[in-house]
């Protein structure tokens, strides 16, 4: 009986191919990060035959949603094959911790707004005890619908390197692969940030004791000082327009219109005696 060698995959017209041809196929840091999570898991041929795969276009759609890639893959059978990567989404309340982690840096929110991932950004998902890329296999879940018994089979790894190379054009996937679509993050940081400016805003003004100018508060402001715009003079009463109307009456008047020539005399001094 004569053996029969692995069947080759059917070709193919129009699927999804590698922009690299040849050589590293991941050209930003996160992207060669999560080939490097993928290489360390031992899958040795499997990678190799998958990067043929993705090569020469067998992969024929690709989407990613949260928690999951799901990709069609043309093998050496007349329908083609179902990949799906799955990963652990983070919930609302950790992706609140890591929006809040990421608006603390403006540098952050500057580089994500830019299309680029921050290199710190590990390090922020580590203090908070998670992980951005999968460190394990127990961390991803991968099925295919063909007969290779091996996971993952080369059509889940030319998806995974297709998977990688879309990292590289908008490292926003990663998030969504994760749970928080670019929108809805950019939004969230946006405001976060508001309120980090507004905070450093407030921490930064000087608040005066009232008794630590007891001596000059009724003192009328220099020239250079109302010049230079660090406080402006108004008329010594107006603090009385300030106020509600008071339900006091003196002799028919109002207990302010009667105030008001005090509050000019602490200001402008007594009247001169002729």
């Amino acid at each position: 009986m004569v053996e029969r060698g692995p069947k080759r995959p059917l070709r193919v017209d129009g699927g999804l191919t590698l922009r690299s041809k040849r050589g590293e196929i991941a050209q930003t840091w996160w992207s060669r990060r999560f080939i490097e999570v993928l290489e360390s898991f031992g899958m040795g041929g499997r990678l190799d035959r998958g990067r043929a795969y993705a090569r020469t276009g067998q992969v024929l759609s690709m989407s990613l949603s949260t928690s999951m890639v799901l990709a069609l893959v043309a093998g050496s059978r007349p329908n083609p094959y179902r990949a799906r990567i799955g990963v652990k989404k983070f919930d609302d309340d950790e992706w609140r911790l890591i929006e809040r982690a990421l608006a603390g840096q403006a540098i952050f929110t500057a580089k994500l707004l830019a299309g680029e991932m921050p290199v710190e950004v590990e390090e922020v998902f580590a203090e908070l005890g998670l992980a951005l890329f999968p460190s394990t296999m127990r961390e991803l879940s991968m099925d295919c619908t063909c007969p290779d018994w091996e996971v993952p089979c080369k059509h889940l790894a030319a998806t995974c390197y297709l998977l990688a190379e879309s990292f590289d054009t908008d490292p926003f996937e990663i998030f969504a692969w994760r749970g928080r679509e670019r929108g809805e993050l950019l939004e969230n940081l946006r405001a976060l940030r508001g309120a980090v400016r507004e905070q450093e805003r407030r921490q930064e003004e000087v608040v005066v004791g009232l008794e630590d100018c007891l001596d000059t508060f009724w003192e009328r402001p220099t020239v250079a000082a109302v010049a230079a715009g660090d406080l402006v003079a108004g008329p010594p009463d107006a603090v009385l327009d300030q106020l509600d109307p008071l339900p006091l009456v003196v002799r028919k008047r109002n207990v302010a219109d009667l105030l008001r020539p005090a509050y000019r005399a602490m200001v402008e001094g007594p009247p001169a005696q002729g």
